[in-house]
């Protein structure tokens, strides 16, 4: 097993001074804002209100992703409240920018006369899409680091800083999690321990030939996401049932994937799987009234082809003789 268990790269934390974190969240959010671009006005959506949507998704993401975070991990700047305008340190949250881009837009949307699903199902694919491409950015720099592992997916350190919280000195990358846990990441192998009280040798909790990647997982999730949606978008759906089926998805994967990681719980589940858990237990709960009650609502188009048709070329009449 551990022979399989093979894969990594050297981490790149700067490309000219750019965060490839960053720059691969805006090809994503600009891969998924043309797609959307595309699929709007088969919905009925106006090109200005196409704008103003994607307008107001990066607004209320940047605000929901940085928010979200703040609010999960608030215990790390309470000694020291100002902080948590540095942008620049601690993190962001993915489902906090959705949440804060669809509160945005419930507000937006009401100015254009459109419906909460007739936007929302159009936007589906585009932003599986965009999650599987922005994550390309957190593997260059090694971020989203999980448990120690030996399964033939375990990703092994080979070079390079770590995105914080990792320290990496001469070849070893250490970081202080959670709980007081410490993991450790070294070419080959991978230690998760704990402190014991009394003792001056902390007790091994996990081992590993390399550790969960994470957004590894979810890049190939998001991918299989798009290509679901990619398909049941191709003819008329019930209003809604393509924005349900993203959410029961994604929020499926982020509950399975938090096991994999150590961060901080209230309770048995992280933040992430609290948030997740309550958005599927709803929408499944409204796609069985749509299946129960058979009451009949908008229903979406088919999702419209990419490539324009070619003009057809009408036959010259025959000539006379």
């Amino acid at each position: 097993m551990s022979l399989l268990a093979a894969i990594g790269w050297p981490v790149v934390d700067r490309v000219f001074g750019i965060s490839p974190h960053g720059l691969f969240i805006a090809i994503g959010f600009i891969i998924g804002a043309w797609l959307f671009g595309r699929f709007g006005p088969s919905r009925g959506v106006e090109e200005d209100a196409i704008n103003s949507v994607v307008l107001w998704s990066l607004i209320g993401a940047i605000v929901g992703a940085r928010l979200f975070y703040l609010i999960g991990h608030w215990s790390e700047f309470s000694p020291h409240p100002i902080e948590a305008l540095y942008v620049w340190k601690g993190g962001i949250t993915l489902l906090g920018g959705i949440a804060g881009a669809t509160i945005a837009n419930a507000v937006n949307i009401r100015r254009y006369r459109l419906r909460f699903f007739q936007i929302a199902d159009a936007l589906t694919a585009p932003l599986a899409l965009g999650i599987a491409v922005g994550r390309i950015g957190d593997l260059i720099i090694g971020d989203h680091l999980g448990k120690p592992t030996s399964w033939l997916l375990a990703w092994q350190y080979r070079g390079g800083t770590l995105a914080p919280p990792w320290l990496c000195v001469n070849g070893e990358c250490q970081a202080r999690l959670e709980n007081g846990l410490t993991e450790i990441l070294r070419r080959g192998d991978a230690v998760l321990s704990q402190p014991v009280a009394g003792s001056p040798t902390p007790a091994t909790i996990a081992t590993g030939v390399g550790v969960h990647q994470t957004a590894l997982y979810d890049m190939l999730l998001a991918w299989g996401l798009f290509a679901i949606l990619w398909w049941f978008t191709k003819r008329g759906r019930r209003e809604g049932l393509a924005t349900l089926l993203f959410a029961i998805y994604y929020g499926c994967c982020r509950l399975l994937e938090d096991f994999l990681r150590v961060d901080k719980r209230w309770g048995p589940l992280t933040g992430s799987q609290w948030t997740a858990l309550t958005v599927v237990i709803i929408c499944v709960a409204l796609w069985g009234y749509f299946a129960i009650s058979k009451r009949p609502g908008p229903t979406t188009p088919p999702r419209p082809r990419l490539r324009k048709p070619k003009p057809r070329v009408e036959p010259e009449p025959a000539s006379a003789g």
